[in-house]
């Protein structure tokens, strides 16, 4: 447990001697220190919006929307109606839309195996950088696997962000053995999320992508993946010659959800992809509407800025399935 807490606060201080990673301020790291949660990602004076609603129902398709310039620095600012969304070709009316600073229900999905003992320490700290960067309001929840699943927060479903002794105590006591239940793991992550009370959902995953112990297959988690409205963020912790290693799991889980994969490769660049990831959940949009049919199929999503005045990278979900009519009606 020492070891792990000194290799946190090393963590800390090697984080803040080292360059951010563009678009993110060079200060961010400082104030992260330097206050239990980072200051609201900027915007422009008169940009953000208060979150908007039209119309009532009990199933939106919420899209998690990040848009970035031709520099990669993300745009924050956009109104509402520069916004266009694209359902199976067809244009739909949005129902919700917010690019403020507002909280999100994210997951932590931590890889606790044997093959992740020299790296545990690394993790840890990257968590708690994670943590400290995110809106105090995001509600918190971390799942570690090995062997099997299991929640790392005893006794409480989630931890605010702005509760960080707790959610540090968490993470310091996990003990890296056994194999690997990546699969049940992130089914069990994308369960939890539906208690969640916010809009907008996440699971950051940080593991090699290697599975050798769950019952669930990649497949399956793909299946239930897009029918959540979370996008998955994957954080590869690779051995040079692990044999466990699977990148494609980690790049597929992501690109079917709109969220991003990384692959650092040293310490401290772990700890900038962590806070680069909290500080691009809250400089990004939330867009939701009615999905316009029950059919049970995969709808094709695609959004876009409109007019195009510049040229903007654009990213959400590429899709969803929609529920069948019979068990939409009955929610």
């Amino acid at each position: 447990m020492q070891i792990v807490s000194l290799f946190i606060a090393f963590a800390l201080v090697l984080s803040f001697g080292l360059p951010a990673i563009p678009p993110l301020s060079a200060q961010a790291a400082q104030a992260a220190q330097a206050a239990p949660a980072a200051a609201p990602a900027p915007r422009a004076l008169g940009g953000a919006q208060q979150p908007s609603f039209k119309g009532l129902s009990s199933e939106l398709v919420v899209l998690p929307v990040v848009v970035k310039d031709k520099k990669g620095r993300y745009v924050a600012d956009l109104p509402r109606e520069r916004f266009a969304v694209y359902d199976n070709d067809r244009r739909v009316p949005i129902d919700l839309f917010s690019n403020e600073d507002t909280p999100v229900t994210v997951g932590l999905i931590v890889d606790a195996s044997g093959s992740m003992q020299p790296k545990l320490g690394e993790v840890i700290a990257a968590a708690t950088i994670f943590a400290r960067s995110s809106h105090p309001d995001d509600e918190l929840f971390a799942i570690r696997f090995n062997d099997d699943v299991r929640e790392a927060l005893q006794g409480r479903r989630f931890l605010l962000a702005s509760d960080l002794a707790q959610f540090e105590a968490a993470l310091t006591s996990l003990v890296p053995e056994g194999r690997t239940a990546l699969y049940d793991a992130l089914i069990a992550g994308l369960d939890h999320l539906d208690h969640g009370t916010k809009p907008r959902k996440a699971l950051i995953v940080i593991s090699d992508g290697g599975d050798n112990a769950s019952r669930a297959t990649l497949d399956q988690v793909l299946t239930q993946s897009r029918k959540s409205n979370a996008a998955i963020y994957t954080i590869g912790m690779y051995d040079e010659f692990g044999v466990d290693k699977n990148s494609g799991a980690l790049k597929a889980l992501a690109k079917a959800t709109g969220g991003e994969r990384y692959e650092p490769n040293s310490p401290g660049k772990v700890l900038q992809v962590c806070e680069r990831i909290a500080r691009e959940l809250r400089s990004g949009y939330t867009i939701g509407y009615v999905p316009p049919d029950r059919d049970g199929q995969f709808h094709r999503v695609r959004v876009a800025v409109e007019p195009a005045t510049q040229r903007l990278d654009i990213r959400t979900r590429p899709g969803y399935f929609a529920s069948p009519a019979v068990e939409a009606s009955m929610r």
